[in-house]
C-alpha cells in the first residue's frame, strides 16, 4: 500500500512558539528514525544562517534556501519528511511543492506567520491551511496586558508602523511585538465600511442621541 502523506501547517503570531513547535516534529521524526530535511529560507538570518533558531535559544539544523525552485533542488532521495520553517516569505509556488509532496507520500510540516504586520493573510499561507490535513495555529501572550495574543505588532522607533511600510522587515524584539486585539495599534490603516460606521454610531450614542434601528 502506498504511503499515506500529510500536510501540516504551524501558524500564528510572532512568539507564539511557532519554531518550537517545528523543532519539536522534526526531531520526533528523527526519534522515530525517519530521513528529515529541514529548509529555512535564506533572507532570515536573525539568529543564523544554517539554524532553526527559537526566541528562546533552541536550535535545529537547516538548509537556507533562496527560492521554492532550490528546495526542490536540495531534496534528496529517501527523504521522508520535510520541514519548512517561516514559509510565509516563498511566492505561491509553495503551495504546488507541498501539496506534491504530501500526495507522493511524504510528510510534510511547514510553519510561518498567517498575519503580517498589518493583520493580512501573509503570502501562501491561506492557501496552504486551506489544503492542509492539520492545521495548528498558536497564540502569544500580549506583552503590553497579558491576554492571548493572535496579532504581530511592528514599531519604528518606538511607535506604531505604517500601514503602508514595506511588508517584509526582518527583526526580532528591537521590531515587533505580540499584541491582542485590544492593544494593537498601527498607523493610517484604512478603515473598512462596517468600521467607518460602527465608530459613527458610537460618537452618536455618546452625544445621547438616539441611534435608529
Amino acid at each position: 500500500m502506498k504511503q499515506l502523506g500529510s500536510l501540516v501547517v504551524v501558524c500564528g503570531s510572532m512568539y507564539a512558539g511557532k519554531s518550537e513547535e517545528l523543532i519539536r516534529r522534526a526531531r520526533r521524526a528523527l526519534y522515530a528514525k525517519k530521513k528529515v530535511q529541514v529548509f529555512k529560507p535564506s533572507i532570515d538570518n536573525r539568529y543564523d544562517e544554517t539554524m532553526v533558531v527559537t526566541h528562546m535559544g533552541v536550535r535545529h539544523e537547516a538548509e537556507p534556501v533562496s527560492s521554492v525552485g532550490e528546495i526542490w533542488e536540495k531534496l534528496q532521495p529517501g527523504t521522508e519528511v520535510i520541514v519548512i520553517e517561516e514559509v510565509q516569505f516563498f511566492d505561491q509556488s509553495i503551495l504546488d511543492l507541498c501539496t506534491t509532496l504530501a500526495d507522493c507520500g511524504k510528510q510534510v510540516i511547514v510553519a510561518g506567520l498567517d498575519q503580517d504586520f498589518r493583520r493580512k493573510p501573509f503570502g501562501p499561507m491561506p492557501q496552504l491551511m486551506a489544503v492542509a490535513d492539520e492545521v495548528v495555529k498558536l497564540r502569544a501572550i500580549c506583552l503590553q496586558c497579558g491576554q492571548p495574543a493572535s496579532h504581530t505588532y511592528r514599531m519604528i522607533n518606538g511607535k506604531p508602523a505604517d500601514f503602508h511600510d514595506p511588508i517584509v522587515l526582518i527583526g526580532a524584539t528591537e521590531d515587533y511585538e505580540a499584541r491582542c486585539r485590544n492593544c494593537f495599534e498601527i498607523k493610517s490603516e484604512p478603515k473598512n465600511r462596517f468600521a467607518t460606521e460602527l465608530k459613527k454610531k458610537k460618537k452618536t450614542n455618546a452625544t445621547g442621541t438616539r441611534i435608529p434601528k
